[in-house]
């Protein structure tokens, strides 16, 4: 079987005086596909191998290594020790004793450094092909030139005839990939990317006739915008839990096991895990090989590792961060690192309730207030943006995210606030809460930032820490420990400005 094409890359490869055998061969290879980086796709791109008999030339893998066996790494944008560990299957002080020049205190490596790693093998790794650097998995700097709406319009798929209601409006097919690569913090050119290997949004002019574009079966996520959620929902928990080194394998479909390859970067496994949710074997391999979603990348946007840019720098460290309510007030901690948005990874938001509406949903008398100095880049329901670096954009540098902010009160965008300014009021608006609170999380340059890890939040001293589940765990500063309860009770309460 060969991949299906359109007429036009049939004929041109004919005027070149291709025969029939020949012209099989050419279409298979894309040999006749121009490398065009203004997205004029010929060639079909959705998956094209479907019967479970076809079979497909295995993507290399690593040799199985000695037990301890010294392998070379270079470190990658993000990486921190702990991770490391998780992925070569190692620990971390084995790691620093044959790497003495990372220091104590370091918290993400510095990107090119030359490493050494001793690795413990364990079966089926996956491939090192990579598909997408960091950069542009986020939706950081690198995407601020890109405008999502123009791009959808500019092509003859049946994206740009497409609408819908999502948040509050109706929105174009590229207005609605612009909304979920905001909310999610994705960048909006691999979304499109998606839609166009899976559907053909910017190419073909039919929309496939199915509730369910991407393939995920569920009525809940039925029509292309909660599709879209869904996808980078699982592209985060695929990024993130790489990031982490909390996830190192995962399931396919039929069963097997995939096992990322340990010197793969995180923008890869994301995509690698969004396509263990919906295919297995040839598809799969497809899927994340170089003929799948990269070359429809490539043909799009053009070399995306030529355009690979370290956006996490040496050993990030968070500014000063104070507890979002005022000096001498005591509020609950009441959930631990959780989701930030969505579900699942990365586990970046911790959660705080005022006293007097514990258990209940009525906005606070007492608002959440400014951690820091800065200026609000988003305000809309439910949702306050604050913007640390001051250029308004919450793509760039450091911003605190404030969900479940009532509408009453809640601070205009471009408001410019100083630390323990106003914020709005806590309550239940936006997204699932069982009473008032206030969520906060922070990314920075796109990137969802872990509660917990090397970059814990830090608030005036109190470091949160993960649980054994989502919204358990601690707040602990000195030797004094706040235990995250929904109930508010006594172990959880926490006041602001006590040193």
């Amino acid at each position: 079987m060969i991949p299906k094409s359109s007429d036009s890359q049939a004929n041109r490869c004919r005027a070149a005086g291709l025969g029939p055998i020949v012209l099989a061969i050419f279409l298979l290879l894309s040999a006749c596909l121009p490398p065009e980086a203004d997205g004029g796709l010929d060639l079909d791109p959705s998956p094209v191998f479907s019967s479970a008999d076809l079979t497909a030339t295995p993507l290399p893998v690593r040799p199985q290594y000695n037990p301890g066996e010294l392998v070379d790494y270079i470190a990658q944008t993000g990486d921190t020790l702990p991770a490391l560990a998780r992925r070569f299957n190692t620990r971390e002080a084995e790691i620093r004793a044959v790497n003495p020049q990372i220091p104590l205190d370091a918290t993400t490596m510095p990107p090119g450094m030359p490493m050494q790693i001793p690795i413990y093998y364990l079966p089926f790794w996956g491939t090192p092909f990579k598909i997408l650097p960091d950069n542009l998995f986020v939706n950081g700097p690198s995407a601020l030139d890109f405008d999502a709406e123009t791009f959808v319009a500019a092509r003859p798929g049946w994206l740009k005839d497409f609408s819908a209601y999502a948040g509050g409006e109706v929105r174009s097919g590229g207005g609605l990939v612009e909304y979920v690569a905001l909310n999610y913090s994705v960048d909006p050119r691999l979304l499109l990317a998606i839609l166009e290997y899976q559907t053909g949004a910017l190419s073909r002019p039919e929309r496939p006739d199915t509730p369910y574009l991407l393939g995920y079966r569920d009525y809940s996520r039925s029509g292309l915008y909660l599709q879209l959620a869904w996808a980078a929902n699982t592209l985060n928990n695929g990024y993130y839990g790489w990031r982490t080194g909390l996830q190192t394998s995962f399931e396919l479909p039929d069963g097997r096991l995939e096992r990322p390859d340990p010197w793969q970067n995180a923008g890869t496994v994301g995509v690698q895990y969004y396509y263990s949710r919906l295919y297995s074997g040839v598809e799969y391999q497809t899927a994340i090989g170089p003929e799948g979603l990269a070359r429809v990348y490539r043909t799009l946007f053009g070399d995306p590792w030529a355009m690979e840019r370290p956006h996490i720098p040496v050993s990030l460290q968070q500014p000063p961060l104070r507890l979002p309510f005022a000096a001498g007030e005591v509020w609950a901690y009441t959930g631990g690192p959780h989701t930030g948005w969505g579900s699942g990874e990365p586990y970046a938001a911790i959660d705080f309730a005022p006293p007097a509406v514990i258990g209940g949903c009525t906005a606070s008398e007492l608002p959440a207030r400014a951690m820091a100095d800065g200026v609000v880049a988003r305000s809309e329901s439910g949702i306050v943006v604050l913007d640390l670096d001051g250029d308004g954009d919450e793509r760039t540098g450091w911003v605190i995210f404030y969900l479940h902010v009532a509408t009453g009160g809640r601070v205009p965008q471009g408001a410019v606030l100083r630390a323990g300014d106003p914020v709005g009021y806590p309550s239940c608006e936006r997204g699932s809460a069982t009473g008032t609170h206030i969520h906060i999380a922070r990314k920075y340059n796109g990137e969802w930032i872990p509660a917990d890890g090397p970059l814990a939040f830090n608030l005036e001293g109190w470091l949160a820490h993960n649980g054994d589940s989502p919204y358990r765990g601690t707040l602990t500063r000195g030797d004094r420990i706040v235990v995250a309860s929904e109930v508010s009770d006594a172990s959880s309460l926490v006041r602001a400005g006590v040193p």
